[in-house]
């Protein structure tokens, strides 16, 4: 079961109709329909349906799986794939592939759009597998876009935490029409005329402004997301991410489309 289709929304101008300029930053808004289809194809999947005694747990806003309720996670398997009692890790990996497809609604990505960036053993005998969502035409950095599959030699699966986006390729529709205006070379300039805001200790508000002791370096275009200056939405951003040396913090996102600061890192 899939969550309806929601477009990505945005905020509305104070300054009145732009015309033709694309709206931004794109948003993704918490929907009460996207909760409840998540809990539905939950209880759909496992053998034991969620009630509110077990507290399942789905992430704020994209309504993706948090974690797994500990009283129901004991009859959830992942598929068996080969003759062995023992998967290899071959046969591991497209019984990952199978469950993924199955549970694609509540981890809210396409399979298609998700790669395998680490599989370990742990050292209590449990294993874990990590994917990437790669949805979007620049990168993910934030928060998002992540999943985590715990498991056991005998396939029971212990949990699952995935921080995907949910329909995603509106939301890389609403991207692609943005005009990006600020140049790889015009960041450096762009920096060291501001201050540049950062969360301290305690989540204080702190500022920092590089001066030429400190060494810019933009590389690469992102999707940054972020929940910054938003109520119950994310924020889809498309930024410079740019190394700087000497600083409280090592990354600096700026905004590609309008020169802002948009995070730190």
């Amino acid at each position: 079961m899939a969550a309806p289709a929601c477009a990505p929304t945005v905020p509305p101008n104070a300054a009145g109709p732009r015309g033709n300029t694309a709206p931004y930053p794109i948003l993704l808004a918490e929907d009460t329909h996207r909760t409840e289809a998540a809990t539905a194809a939950i209880n759909h999947l496992m053998s034991t349906p969620v009630d509110s005694a077990t507290a399942l747990s789905l992430q704020p806003i994209t309504a993706t799986i948090e974690s797994l309720p500990r009283t129901t996670a004991a009859g959830l398997f992942l598929p068996k794939v080969g003759a062995n009692a023992t998967m290899n890790e071959e046969e591991t990996r497209e019984s990952l592939r199978r469950f993924i497809r199955d549970w694609q609604g509540p981890i809210g990505a396409d399979p298609a759009k998700l790669s395998l960036v680490e599989r370990v053993d742990q050292p209590d005998g449990s294993k874990v597998a990590r994917y990437e969502q790669r949805a979007f035409r620049y990168p993910i950095r934030g928060n998002y876009g992540k999943l985590e599959i715990r498991f056991t030699p005998e396939r029971r699966i212990l949990n699952i935490t995935s921080s995907c986006i949910p329909d995603a390729d509106k939301i890389q529709t609403a991207l692609a029409a943005l005009t990006i205006k600020l140049k790889a070379e015009d960041v450096g300039p762009q920096l060291v005329t501001r201050e540049i805001p950062y969360s301290g200790t305690g989540a204080t508000s702190l500022t920092f402004r590089p001066t030429a002791n400190n060494k810019l370096e933009p590389h690469e275009l992102v999707t940054y997301i972020t929940t910054a200056g938003q109520t119950n939405a994310l924020a889809f951003y498309v930024a410079w991410e740019v190394s700087i040396s000497g600083a409280p913090f090592q990354l600096v996102y700026v905004d590609a489309v309008t020169g802002e600061v948009v995070g730190t890192r």
